[in-house]
């Protein structure tokens, strides 16, 4: 007679797993220190000649070193000049690194660019 199969012994249930200390808080990414010197965008000469304005939303995701890693147009000037003018500028700019706790982070922050000519 074949021998009968014999159940596995039943396995110990692991440990519950202790519950996840909170995350540390989150502080943003940020842009406007001043010490940062981030020069503002220059202005296109042509934007000028046709009296060009608008602001432009860029987001940014600002790497644990400060600097840009990635920029998205959010909103548009509706100048297309206008527009790549601030995504230039922003990709020089250094930034304050969002932080979790005492660690720098990877994060995304929202820059608003105003294109305004003086008299208007």
């Amino acid at each position: 007679a074949e021998p009968a199969a014999v159940a596995p012994a039943a396995q110990p249930t692991p440990p519950a797993a202790a519950a996840p200390a909170a995350a540390a808080p989150i502080t943003a990414a940020r842009f406007d220190a001043a010490y940062l010197n981030n020069p503002a965008p220059a202005y296109p000469m042509l934007s000028r000649r046709l009296r060009e304005e608008g602001q432009v939303m860029l987001r940014v995701l600002v790497s644990p070193d400060g600097r840009p890693n990635r920029i998205e147009l959010r909103t548009s000037s509706g100048s297309e000049r206008l527009d790549r003018a601030a995504e230039e500028a922003v990709a020089r700019w250094r930034f304050v690194p969002a932080r979790q706790g005492e660690a720098a982070v990877e994060a995304w922050v929202l820059v608003p660019i105003v294109f305004k000519l003086k008299g208007n």
